[in-house]
């Protein structure tokens, strides 16, 4: 057993003090008062930290110089480690559009690492972020990719991977609707992004189930004219829609300061998912990279903290980590650090479905386990009780 004490615990909606946590092999088994009980164990004193749920990062393409696309279990592991290192418990991998065989093989080598027992992120399932996407919006998706939902074309691949747990699409492409059902049917979140849909279409959208936002503001248009009448696009759509959940790339980069102000004025902690989006360089912060796989993927320059296309026109991903999407919403946009955790913990595992064992500090949940400093430096974690990271002063 492990016995955390002398911390500021994160709970859903305030900060505990003067309680302890006990952790009894991959599970919280107690959070109680001091002295109010007595467990035999290791002592772990946080020495006035905080004391956190571990992250969960819903869209996540690499990091460590891998990604998940290259097929290469090394830079799985390495991948999974850099992200844990600061602080992620829980990883949903994603995909770029890309050739069929590249998707099938990563899926593969993916699947191994489901219910792996080693300390580490978590691997939860698959996010493809295409190849239904809009051209016009694909950002920087390889355009040679991209096409429409035929359902003869998906239904092999999904029928036979159980580990998709989310499917990001332009719900306004042809057979747009009936993809979304299909998705719906398999237990799959469909999710909008790299869409030029209109209000219209993103309402029917979610009234078929598909309640959640890819990147908000990345890759969709907002309110646009068709000839004199304004329309409505995803970004307004979604904040119309009250219950429409989005995910924001918190870097300070993608989006600025004053526009993570305005979306969580409008969306709050319950509806904003906190994501990385990071590729492969996520860490690093000067050189080239590669956006997608080491052999057909597209070059990308680093610069500023973040990764562009090489003409500079348009942003390449993200070389993100958690803990500066939670350090951006605390310190810059002044959200309680309550608030700015769930972003990164509870709300994402609701939107996932997996808040019935992830996401917070409570009993009979996971032991997933991040200490950090009010200048939200990691300095310990645990994945499902065991200790991956211990920096805490002595």
């Amino acid at each position: 057993m492990k016995i955390f004490t002398n911390g500021n615990i994160i709970m859903e909606d305030r900060v505990l003090k003067g309680y302890n946590v006990a952790i009894d092999g991959s599970k919280i088994v107690d959070i109680y008062k001091d002295k109010v009980k007595s467990y035999s164990g290791e002592v772990i004193d946080v020495k006035g930290n905080f004391i956190s749920p571990g992250f969960i990062d819903i869209h996540v393409h690499g990091g460590g110089e891998g990604d998940f696309l290259d097929g290469d279990v090394q830079e799985i592991k390495d991948i999974l480690n850099i992200h844990t290192f600061h602080g992620t418990t829980g990883i949903y991998p994603t995909t770029l559009a890309c050739e069929d065989e590249e998707v099938y093989s990563a899926l593969e080598i993916i699947n191994s690492f489901m219910n792996r027992s080693e300390a580490g992120a978590e691997v939860l399932g698959v996010h493809l972020e295409g190849p239904y996407l809009a051209m016009t919006q694909r950002g920087a998706q390889d355009p040679k990719y991209i096409k429409y939902p035929v359902p003869d074309e998906y239904m092999s691949m999904f029928e036979s991977n159980d580990i998709i747990k989310r499917v990001t699409y332009a719900p306004e492409l042809p057979y747009g609707m009936a993809f979304t059902d299909y998705l719906v049917s398999k237990g799959i979140l469909p999710s909008i992004g790299h869409s030029d849909a209109e209000y219209k279409e993103v309402l029917e959208a979610y009234n078929h189930g598909a309640t959640h936002v890819t990147h908000l503001y990345s890759g969709m248009q907002g309110v646009h004219r068709v000839s004199a009448y304004r329309k409505l696009g995803v970004v307004e759509s979604s904040y119309l829609i009250d219950g429409m959940t989005v995910e924001i790339i918190a870097d300070g980069k993608h989006l600025p300061i004053e526009l993570l102000q305005l979306i969580y004025k409008i969306k709050g902690a319950d509806k904003i998912a906190l994501i990385t989006d990071a590729m492969r360089a996520a860490g690093r912060l000067e050189g080239e990279s590669i956006l997608g796989s080491k052999k057909k993927g597209q070059r990308v320059i680093l610069k500023d903290g973040v990764a562009f296309m090489p003409d500079f026109e348009a942003f390449a991903g993200s070389i993100a980590t958690m803990d500066r999407l939670i350090r951006n919403m605390y310190n810059k946009v002044d959200v309680e650090i309550y608030n700015a955790v769930k972003m990164a913990s509870l709300t994402p595992a609701r939107i996932m479905g997996c808040d019935d064992r992830k996401g917070s500090i409570e009993i009979g949940k996971d032991a997933d386990i991040v200490i950090f400093n009010t200048d939200i430096d990691i300095l310990y974690v645990m994945t499902r009780g065991e200790t991956f990271l211990n920096k805490l002063p002595l």
